[in-house]
């Protein structure tokens, strides 16, 4: 489709049809932060301080079993004389602790944990009477990047720090009920777009600096060009991608029966983790028979790693190699420390079945059940990659640019994730996603974050949902 056309003209242009508020001129990244204010909430600082309190622990933990290696080392060729320095505990540090140096070791866990629990409880009170402040992007941001690494984690301990899921609309919760919503958005109509965001990241982020310095939102683009209204999921990316889903396909089911108008088109954008998420949710949507599934008209991927991503393989390679000898193997801890949902980026899992009854970091084969596309949903995958062009067919001759770019295009893809995952191809026909050749598109010249700022990326989406009307 020409540049001309006037659909993709809207992208620049937006005008009214179904949007929530009235079109606003266009903004630019630095007037943008200059409004903003940058802040820690109490219960933030009540939920770091927890953090540097695990981390205080696991640290002495990791140097007292380091110790103890190296005791059981010494005393080995001693035999029983060098036994009664050694703890030989199943699960114990090696270090006795009767011993001086156990005794080290004990006061600074007993010391930490104290002071810990007085810190906690002094700012639980300051927090519950603090109230809720305004939040900031550069918040949003801290609190995005630790729950990705950290989120199960966070979960599990009850940590404020903890992001719980929510449709947002301008980082603000929307509540699903029919009068808060009509209230919240008046222009309403039948077509809802909900866009989820990757790993590490947050729904404040949709909103992107281009080349240009000028903010680029596909969501509004793709309001303002066809009528949809936007909302955002805001989730904790450490969680399993099986866990978010299920919580998606619950969210979704209560947001179109609470929706003000009667939703004729259903879409979800997904950018990078959020794809798997979206795809385990329709499948929980499948099987729990809820209504949402039936009106989900559009599926649009941006760069997501169905088969996996290479960063983490070769993290998990790292965590074996480190584990595999004595000397090495306390350190192999602190890689272990990255959450299920990084962990789930290995192979790509969406399942339950995928991950349960297996450990995260055990060496093993990709076990995950193939699940395809969800069926009358039409399915779209953008794959971006840092290569300038696509590799010529069948004329290159061994020319440098074209096997670099060809190596690209296989290899790095757009930096994160590799283009044949992108697009769902695999070895095994079983896990082949079959997305039609008129719904790929490879963005040549870009790389994994991009896909997010790109406007030829918007223009791509009005073109694809903009035809599939």
């Amino acid at each position: 489709m020409a540049s001309h056309h006037p659909l993709v003209r809207a992208v620049h242009a937006p005008h009214n049809r179904g949007m929530s508020t009235p079109p606003k001129p266009a903004r630019t990244a630095q007037n943008q932060r200059a409004k903003q204010p940058t802040h820690l909430h109490v219960a933030d600082i009540q939920g770091l301080a927890r953090l540097a309190a695990q981390a205080t622990l696991g640290l002495t933990a990791l140097t007292e079993k380091v110790h103890g290696n190296v005791y059981k080392a010494v005393a080995a060729p001693l035999g029983v004389v060098g036994d009664q320095w050694v703890d030989r505990t199943p699960g114990a540090s090696g270090v006795r602790k009767s011993g001086i140096t156990g005794l080290v070791y004990g006061s600074v866990k007993a010391v930490t944990r104290l002071a810990a629990g007085t810190v906690d409880a002094v700012l639980s009170r300051v927090a519950a009477r603090a109230g809720a402040p305004s939040s900031s992007p550069q918040r949003e941001a801290v609190l995005s990047a630790l729950n990705g690494v950290l989120g199960d984690q966070l979960a599990e301990t009850s940590n404020p720090l903890a992001i719980a899921m929510h449709l947002r609309h301008a980082g603000r919760p929307l509540v699903l009920e029919k009068a808060a919503l009509s209230a919240r958005f008046p222009r309403a109509g039948g077509k809802v777009l909900v866009l989820v965001h990757g790993l590490c990241m947050n729904d404040l982020q949709w909103c992107s600096e281009n080349a240009e310095g000028h903010l680029q939102d596909h969501g509004e683009a793709l309001a303002g060009a066809l009528g949809y209204t936007p909302v955002y999921l805001h989730y904790n990316t450490g969680l399993h991608t099986s866990t978010n889903g299920e919580a998606l396909a619950g969210l979704l089911e209560q947001l179109l029966k609470a929706w003000p108008q009667p939703v004729k088109d259903l879409s979800l954008l997904v950018h990078s983790m959020g794809g798997l998420v979206a795809r385990s949710a329709c499948h929980h949507g499948k099987q729990a028979g809820q209504g949402w599934r039936a009106r989900l008209k559009h599926l649009v991927f941006l760069g997501t790693p169905h088969h996996g991503a290479p960063l983490e393989r070769v993290g998990h390679w790292v965590d074996h190699l480190l584990g595999s000898h004595w000397v090495t193997q306390p350190f192999a801890r602190i890689g272990q420390i990255r959450s299920a949902g990084i962990t789930d980026l290995r192979h790509g899992h969406v399942l339950e079945c995928d991950w349960a009854g297996r450990g995260r970091f055990e060496l093993a084969p990709d076990a995950r059940q193939a699940l395809p596309l969800p069926r009358g949903v039409n399915c779209y995958a953008v794959a971006a990659s840092t290569a300038m062009a696509a590799p010529a067919s069948g004329g290159g001759h061994g020319s440098l640019a074209v096997v670099r770019d060809a190596l690209s295009q296989k290899i790095v893809g757009d930096g994160l994730v590799p283009l044949e995952s992108a697009l769902g191809r695999h070895a095994q026909a079983r896990h082949r996603l079959a997305f039609a050749p008129e719904h790929q598109w490879i963005a040549c010249g870009m790389n994994h974050m991009e896909l997010l700022s790109r406007p030829e990326v918007a223009q791509q989406l009005v073109r694809w949902l903009g035809a599939g009307g």
